[in-house]
């Protein structure tokens, strides 16, 4: 026997080198970057209707949202540099 979802349930999933967090509630599910709030969201009542127009919606904002979901590389600032002093002779 299943147990039914009545909170939400939250993971963490590695997808190739990045970590994001799913979290499924009784209204649907949503998939973000770790440490961020905004990500993809998914009502089971859309998903269960199978219509092909809204999966061709879901493809269309899934390839629009691909550069935001994505986690940001970080770069490194250059290192500070002193001039060099020249000893006193």
């Amino acid at each position: 026997m299943a147990t039914t979802l009545e909170k939400p349930l939250k993971r963490e999933i590695l997808i190739g080198k990045d970590a994001y967090v799913v979290i499924l509630t009784p209204g649907g599910l949503k998939l973000t970057v770790k440490g961020r709030r905004n990500g993809l969201e998914l009502s089971w009542q859309d998903l269960v209707n199978g219509d092909a127009a809204l999966a061709t919606a879901l493809n269309a904002s899934l390839e629009e949202t691909t550069t935001r979901l994505r986690p940001k590389t970080k770069t490194k600032p250059a290192p500070k540099t002193r001039p060099r002093r020249v000893p006193a002779r």
